[in-house]
């Protein structure tokens, strides 16, 4: 069976994090998401991949390659113009074989569990088969209306509760599902949605069928959920990997991996499930409490403290600095005594929309320098690029390539 994965999109949900990659690179417990996709699909003997790539393409294929390094076997296909995810599905049409059986679809920037797939493959029947899940609040997905396994309708973003399964965007088809894309219309929103593919080869009669998921399957709509997948992931680490050096003096408690050629100074404080890349540089007397993740050569000097946050590559935190509930893009640089405030229930205005986060400090995008003393009021995001002198107080988001002064 072959495995279809859609990888073209940015993710602009995720601003400021995707303006430098797309969604399917942002890591979760120190792997790209597409990463997780991927080994789930490698747990259920599928091997062989047609990624569909499109927004900064090149981080993907210099990351992943040929997928051998990853026990599976690649073939990438461009989706130039990100007009939907039938549009995206049609792009594979020359890889899958007309007599081959079927294929699985998935999105590239879910994190899955090797049951989800599992629950896909053993409960598909009929012409096309949908994974589902239960979720209580189901206003910003897809929702499933179903007989017994056969699917009745599929309502995009419901004002009335009509059921709690969702759609999770992974989906086992034929190879003539190419030929009824053809034949579906674009919709309203100038894209070809496979929902619409879907919805029409219901009311025309055709045996479409859902199968449920109990297990992982997380959707980081916004950047901020970033760090609620990063606990769920981090919750199953167990193994105690350590790497690195650990200097004595250290304190270390539950799971916590650290890489090749870091080195934790004494007097340091990890509590678990925390992981500590490479070539990292830690304390000493660091505080690092769990569900933290720190890319490779991160450097934390002395009596910085960081907690339930991520940071990505080649960050350098100077010392008495305190992150929290914050995710830092690559090549980010911090001076002494840099605070993000954390917040609880916040409101935080995305475009047009005023959306909930339940904890967050700050996001910050790739490549921007903070000078010291500077405190970054809770939910205030610093876009790319950004320079910030020192002794400042951040109290709204900070665009693109911005100087604050």
């Amino acid at each position: 069976m072959k495995a279809v994965i859609l990888a073209a999109g940015e993710g602009k949900r995720c601003r400021p994090l995707t303006l430098t990659r797309s969604k399917v690179m942002l890591p979760v417990a120190n792997k790209p998401i597409l990463e997780h996709v991927i080994n789930a699909l490698v747990k259920n003997d599928i091997q062989d991949i047609i990624l569909v790539v499109g927004y900064e393409k090149e981080r993907i294929m210099d990351y992943f390659e040929d997928g051998l390094n990853f026990g599976v076997k690649i073939e990438y296909i461009e989706q130039k113009t990100q007009i939907g995810t039938a549009h995206a599905i049609s792009q594979a049409r020359q890889m899958i074989a007309q007599d081959e059986e079927n294929f699985i679809v998935v999105n590239g920037d879910n994190i899955i569990g090797p049951d989800a797939i599992y629950d896909l493959i053993s409960g598909a029947q009929g012409d096309a088969t949908i994974l589902t899940c239960k979720k209580d609040d189901v206003s910003n997905y897809g929702v499933i209306v179903a007989k017994g396994k056969r699917v009745k309708e599929i309502i995009e973003k419901p004002k009335t509760l009509v059921s709690h399964l969702i759609n999770t965007g992974i989906y086992l088809f034929r190879p003539k599902i190419f030929e009824l894309i053809e034949r579906t219309p674009i919709s309203t929103t100038g894209e070809y949605a496979i929902t619409d593919t879907l919805q029409a080869m219901i009311d025309n009669g055709m045996d479409v069928t859902m199968a449920e998921t109990n297990t992982e399957w997380l959707d980081a709509v916004y950047s901020w959920n970033l760090l609620e997948a990063n606990t769920i992931v981090l919750s199953d680490l167990e193994a105690d990997n350590k790497e690195g050096k650990v200097e004595s003096g250290v304190n270390i408690k539950g799971a916590v991996f650290i890489g090749k050629n870091t080195i934790i100074r004494a007097g340091s404080y990890i509590v678990g499930p925390v992981i500590i890349g490479d070539n990292c540089d830690i304390g000493p007397n660091v505080v690092i409490l769990p569900s933290t993740c720190i890319g490779n050569n991160v450097s934390i000097a002395s009596f910085s403290y960081v907690k339930n946050s991520i940071l990505m590559n080649d960050v350098r935190i100077s010392t008495h600095s305190n992150i929290s509930c914050s995710v830092m893009g690559s090549n980010v640089s911090t001076g002494p005594n840099f605070i993000t405030e954390e917040g609880k229930d916040m409101l935080i205005q995305i475009e047009r929309d005023l959306l909930s986060a339940e904890k967050l400090g700050t996001i910050i995008g790739d490549d921007s320098e903070i000078g010291g003393n500077v405190l970054v009021r809770a939910g205030n995001m610093i876009s790319a690029n950004c320079r910030i002198s020192s002794g400042k107080t951040i109290t709204e988001d900070i665009p693109t390539n911005s100087i604050v002064i």
